[in-house]
């Protein structure tokens, strides 16, 4: 019943800047982690940066000192702000969450349906 809704993505010149966000929704007791992934044609999926309720951050070098990963705990929204696109950049990107649902329950993960990111000139 868990639900990630991303919005944000679009068309963008190489060098500006969106704002993705992903509001989860449903039966969670506990969010371990929220960030994103993402995944360009013919590549693999790769991680682009994550949240941890500790405040811990994981950014993959290809985007740090460009994307700011942030979230607003009562909304269960987490935002990535994306600045200095490159055509690079261009994928699919997908939201993940990693949590419990029940006291003591087991850790599980949940995926959103994805938004498009395109850098062109």
């Amino acid at each position: 019943q868990v639900q990630l809704v991303e919005s944000g993505g679009g068309l963008v010149q190489p060098g500006g800047s969106l704002r993705l966000s992903c509001a989860a929704s449903g039966s969670l007791f506990n969010i371990n982690a929220m960030g994103w992934y993402r995944q360009a044609p013919g590549k693999e999926r790769e991680l682009v940066a994550t949240y941890t309720s500790g405040l811990t951050t994981n950014v993959a070098d290809s985007v740090r000192g460009r994307f700011t990963i942030s979230r607003d705990n009562a909304k269960n929204t987490v935002y990535l702000q994306m600045n200095s696109l490159k055509p690079e950049d261009t994928a699919v990107y997908y939201c993940n969450l990693k949590g419990t649902q029940r006291w003591r329950g087991p850790e599980l993960g949940f995926w959103g349906q994805g938004t498009q990111v395109t850098v062109s000139s």
